[in-house]
């Protein structure tokens, strides 16, 4: 009875939460309501008994990626309307259904696949972490490895949209030439503020 009704009661909140990340204006909103639905995630994961990754989904996303999307937004103009160019929606379109199903063929492929067998079996007694170890590196190594490789191309993609809103490189400035653009930078903001 309990779990049901933190069931339901953590997946309206999660429901409400990621619906407000997606149809918020502002990004502050959005980030603070996306970090609350990974909260409210991680209790399905407690109600679960698998504690473990509970604690992983508050510390890596809560933590770690709402801290990252938080130095994004400092790169980024978020008070400015976004405006997209899309010379062919279709192609847009077929180009996400493809990936989709390639998401869900990657993922569900393990799962439905009955002559792949993990290497070790598992012993409950050994604990949840060491258990979840060895079906994530045997079993489900592809999924894992493809995560990994995705997360590295985001990290690679953020690094090149930082580096294209610079008007110059740094690193072959003289100190002199950095200097005065600091200089320049400070006497500008100093106006506005004066204004």
């Amino acid at each position: 009875m309990f779990e049901a009704i933190a069931f339901y009661l953590f997946a309206a909140l999660t429901i409400i939460m990621f619906t407000i990340t997606v149809m918020t204006s502002q990004a502050l909103y959005a980030l603070t309501a996306m970090a609350a639905g990974m909260i409210f995630i991680s209790a399905f994961f407690f109600i679960l008994g698998a504690d473990f990754l509970g604690a992983i989904q508050i510390i890596v996303y809560t933590g770690a990626v709402m801290a990252i999307y938080a130095f994004g937004m400092m790169f980024f103009d978020t008070t400015r309307d976004v405006i997209e160019k899309r010379s062919s929606p279709r192609f847009v379109v077929v180009l996400g259904a493809l990936a989709a199903v390639l998401v869900v063929f990657i993922v569900l492929a393990p799962i439905v696949t009955t002559n792949l067998n993990a290497n070790y079996p598992i012993d409950l007694a050994v604990g949840n972490t060491q258990a979840i170890g060895m079906v994530l590196f045997t079993k489900y190594l592809v999924p894992f490895e493809l995560a990994a490789v995705m997360l590295l191309v985001a990290m690679v993609a953020g690094i090149v949209l930082a580096g294209k809103k610079m008007d110059k490189s740094l690193t072959l400035m003289t100190e002199e030439d950095i200097a005065l653009m600091h200089s320049t930078f400070t006497h500008e903001t100093t106006q506005e503020e004066a204004h």
